[in-house]
């Protein structure tokens, strides 16, 4: 599978732009600011039907401009794909496969599986739970449709409850045998959730492990005793989903929300039984994140039968030449399909793809 083709209007910084891909390397070279990482934000919206750098669809529409349109064509498995991709303001996104609008736009979602690598991604070790449970629920979700649906079924339950327990705390009620109800779903949905995420941890921290181990050997770090750990954490191992409802339900009535559930598990990431965030070195932190993504394209792969695109977006930076080297080295094999690099130097860029003997294609920005 690979992009052979995309055409942009109004999306970001551009008014409007076409690209015809190598279905090998593509790089992405020019100054910052000249929209080198767009590129790839509406690569991965075309994958993905939102921006990977904000969430808030509208403001990827170009200012001073209505709409933005996506428009790209796909190889996969032999037959052509087209992906349409549009956003008109005060209206709904509209996203279409062959012509074809889907009714939800969730049914797109795995069909073109893709990873990004960016600077942005230190945001899983700095930032707090949330950010690494959408990590682990997207890469979950890639695979496994079911998963998907209990999620959003999950989250609207929650959301739900929520509201009525801020109903109770403004009305000074409290009605046990409505908030049940939402209880016994939460408690259906959320089992099934529980189960998958141990089964994830369990097969991808294997493949983490791994990965991690090859980066540090191949970069002659001077680390190579570290371990790192890739845990769960959740109230789920101490407590039946159920009884941790009943157990918090004063509490959830006093502050008006729902404390206790799988929406509040984390990931724990750690080096030599240590927090990364703590006293990982910023080269520690930046292999255990580069780790975590390969790993994410590793176990994606092995789910969809599929080599996802990849998008490298500016992670040269502050890397040596023989650091880049290495990690172009690391994606150079057949396990990986194509590839998107985003850089600023660009002869240092081009002089280390040729290296890998790979067919590859340059675009100056």
């Amino acid at each position: 599978m690979f992009l052979e083709s995309i055409s942009i209007i109004n999306f970001k910084n551009f008014s409007e732009r076409s690209f015809s891909f190598d279905e090998k390397i593509n790089c992405l070279v020019g100054n910052n600011g000249v929209g080198k990482t767009n590129v790839l934000d509406a690569i991965y919206y075309l994958s993905h039907t939102r921006g990977y750098f904000n969430a808030v669809a509208s403001q990827n529409i170009k200012h001073g401009e209505e709409f933005f349109v996506l428009d790209g064509i796909y190889k996969k498995e032999q037959r052509e794909e087209h992906i349409h991709c549009s956003l008109k303001k005060g209206l709904k996104k509209v996203v279409k496969r062959n012509g074809k609008a889907y009714e939800k736009l969730s049914e797109h979602f795995g069909f073109l599986p893709l990873v990004i690598i960016s600077p942005s991604d230190t945001n899983l070790i700095v930032e707090g739970s949330e950010v690494r449970r959408k990590f682990m629920d997207m890469i979950i979700s890639m695979g496994d449709k079911e998963y998907f649906h209990d999620l959003i079924h999950y989250n609207k339950v929650v959301s739900q409850r929520n509201s009525l327990l801020k109903y109770f705390g403004a009305n000074f009620t409290f009605d046990k045998d409505n908030l049940e109800i939402y209880d016994e779903q939460l408690v259906s949905y959320g089992n099934r959730i529980y189960s998958k995420r141990k089964d994830f941890i369990e097969e991808f921290t294997v493949i983490f492990e791994k990965r991690y181990q090859h980066i540090i050997e191949t970069s002659m770090s001077d680390h190579l005793k570290e371990e790192v750990s890739f845990l769960y954490k959740t109230q789920l191992d101490d407590l039946a989903f159920a009884d941790l409802l009943k157990q918090n339900l004063e509490k959830d009535r006093i502050l008006q929300y729902s404390a206790a559930g799988v929406h509040k598990d984390d990931l724990l990431f750690q080096i030599n039984d240590h927090p990364v965030k703590k006293v990982g070195s910023q080269g520690q932190q930046k292999s255990f994140l580069i780790a975590l993504k390969l790993a994410e394209f590793d176990f994606i792969r092995k789910k969809s039968n599929l080599k996802p695109i990849l998008l490298l977006d500016d992670i040269f930076d502050k890397l040596d030449d023989q650091r880049v080297g290495q990690l172009l080295h690391l994606v150079n094999d057949d396990s990986f399909g194509q590839l998107f690099i985003t850089d600023t130097h660009d002869l240092r860029t081009e002089k280390l793809i040729k290296k890998t003997g790979q067919s590859y294609r340059m675009f100056s920005l």
